[in-house]
């Protein structure tokens, strides 16, 4: 029996996650909901508050409560929870442990692997730390796959017809476009652009100002120095931000926001959609230009596209979909929830790596180009630090390229190869990702030949390696992160830490129990059970039947007795069987 494989899009509003069983897409609810904040909190007694519940404390406690970890993935920082702090990566792996907790309940058995999505633009250090953060979370990432890919194999899994979707994805925290083409069941990325630095949350800052504007001109304080009047703020944003979707004004009210010189100071305004969408016109203006870039990047023009799928809650702003509309000719299909269906591509893409029959495959591109710096011409003059593409924007990956670069003077003993990723002619304007150094070169005249090869692999991690030809000696580095990599020891005290935040759990109802060490035993005893059906003989196989169905009847209704009984006579029935 496969192993399942769930998806997970660890979002920076929400997350979500679903899987494929016997064919069918499932989503799995947490807490009663498909959607999970991607909060997590302390409460005052230091007991652990994720999702909902640490999304409802925020406004009173936001020095205990830490939402919007996405944008700080790959950055090397530790972030403040409590009397500890901690790793973006290590908060990100309690939001993806409630996750796979979710999961284990609802399939009733142990959950190892997943699929996690990324925003197309996510660099390489924030795609190797989301793989940590899998891993701090008990879970073999066996792909990372970009969420418009996901959001178009959501929508175009059981369609082979040829034809070009822009993927318009617009999360909490990141913004990225794709374009994607279909055909003959092959999902192909043919350029991304985008901002990780660009979402919901600006979207929510731009009401902020203005009522920490109108809070200003009427009262004389400043919101920003109180920290939980500016969480209510944010809170009151958000929540407008979502009425205006379907509201052409809402009001916005907070009751004791502040003290005042003479009292309470209470907020109550309007804001009307017209408003609005005039302060959102710019940032809109910056996703439409990425809109163009994609397309001049894929080398199409508008009438080329034949569909519009919209991802990320923030998109059910009307003035988005009417500025798309505008520019490129099309109504945005909406069919599927746009905060469920990044969710239900992973699902999708890990049936297809467990064996399941899916209709769709995937080909993903890089968005970035990978490359080194040389001696060359620059503006007309000669420079040492000319950037060097080796692998460029756009490439399909996997994908592999190779260059060859030569030593510059006689007796060159050694060179430094230092990785970038960027677009800028200039390799010290783009980001260095990695380097390296070749020591112990032949004596041999200048022009010594050095093989440079860059490797990019499914999950966008860049493999990194040169060569003297003539000898043979080899350099190479794995460019797990570019300023938040896990060594080994690192993530061994991260997991410690991780751990020790999931055992301060606050509140710990029937989901814990397939999690326990009593419900993983269970949940074992199952899948061994079920392992064996295929090969037993009839009347064993009714035997195993039955005692597979009496410890999951037992668990449901959560009555011990019951439970031990069942897991006894389901164990001397494998012990029977197994010797």
């Amino acid at each position: 029996m496969n192993d399942i494989i769930i998806g997970i899009d660890l979002g920076t509003t929400n997350s979500e996650v679903a899987v494929v069983r016997g064919g069918r897409l499932q989503l799995i609810e947490v807490e009663d909901a498909y959607l999970m904040p991607s909060a997590v909190g302390l409460d005052e007694q230091d007991g652990l508050l994720v999702g909902q519940a640490a999304r409802n404390q925020l406004a009173l406690h936001p020095e205990r409560t830490v939402r919007s970890i996405k944008r700080r993935m790959g950055e090397d920082v530790k972030i403040p929870l409590g009397d500890r702090s901690y790793t973006p990566q290590e908060i990100s792996a309690v939001i993806l442990a409630r996750l796979k907790q979710a999961a284990e309940v609802q399939l009733g058995e142990p959950v190892r692997k997943a699929v996690i999505t990324v925003p197309a633009y996510f660099s390489d250090a924030q795609r190797q730390a989301t793989r940590d953060a899998g891993t701090l979370a008990g879970l073999e990432v066996v792909r990372i796959i970009n969420e418009p890919t996901a959001a178009a194999l959501a929508y175009e899994a059981d369609h082979a017809q040829r034809r070009h979707i822009l993927v318009y994805d617009l999360g909490g925290g990141t913004f990225d476009v794709s374009v994607v083409r279909m055909e003959q069941d092959v999902v192909e990325v043919l350029a991304s652009h985008g901002n990780n630095h660009l979402g919901g949350d600006d979207f929510d800052a731009l009401i902020v100002d203005q009522l920490r504007a109108h809070v200003k001109d009427d009262h004389g304080l400043d919101p920003a120095d109180d920290p939980r009047a500016m969480a209510r703020l944010r809170h009151a944003a958000e929540t407008a931000k979502m009425e205006l979707s379907s509201a052409p004004i809402t009001r916005i009210e907070e009751a004791y926001l502040l003290e005042g010189r003479h009292g309470p100071i209470n907020l109550s305004v309007d804001l009307t959609r017209a408003d609005y969408e005039q302060m959102i016109e710019p940032l809109l203006d910056e996703t439409l230009e990425a809109v163009r870039i994609a397309l001049e990047d894929a080398e199409l023009a508008v009438n080329d596209l034949d569909e519009i799928v919209l991802v990320g809650g923030t998109t059910r702003t009307p003035r988005i979909q009417q500025r798309l509309q505008e520019l490129l000719g099309l109504q945005p299909r909406g069919e599927i929830d746009p905060d469920l269906c990044v969710a239900m591509g992973a699902a999708i893409q890990g049936a297809v790596i467990a064996g399941e029959q899916v209709a769709s495959m995937l080909v993903d591109v890089t968005p970035y180009t990978f490359g080194t710096s040389a001696i060359a011409e620059l503006n007309g003059e000669r420079y040492p630090y000319c950037f060097i593409p080796v692998i460029r924007k756009n490439a399909p990956i996997p994908v592999t390229r190779s260059e060859a670069f030569f030593t510059s003077y006689d007796g060159q003993e050694a060179i430094d190869v230092r990785v970038f990723q960027g677009e800028d002619p200039d390799a010290l304007n783009n980001t260095q990702i990695g380097s390296f150094r070749i020591e112990g070169l032949s004596d041999v005249p200048a022009g010594n030949v050095i093989i440079t090869t860059f490797s990019l692999d499914v999950n966008g991690i860049l493999h990194v390696s040169s060569v003297e030809k003539l000898t043979g000696k080899r350099k190479e580095i794995t460019i797990d992160s570019a300023t938040a990599r896990f060594e080994r020891e690192e993530m061994g005290a991260a997991q410690e830490r991780v751990q020790d935040l999931i055992e301060r759990d606050a509140d710990a109802p029937a989901r814990q129990a397939a999690a326990s060490p009593a419900g993983q035993r269970d949940a074992e005893l199952i899948e061994r059970a079920e392992g064996l059906l295929e090969h037993a003989n009839p009347e064993d196989r009714e035997d195993l039947v039955d005692a597979i169905e009496q410890l999951r009847d037992a668990l449901q209704q959560e009555d011990a007795t019951a439970i031990e009984a069942a897991r006894e006579a389901l164990a001397d029935l494998l012990f029977y069987l197994e010797s």
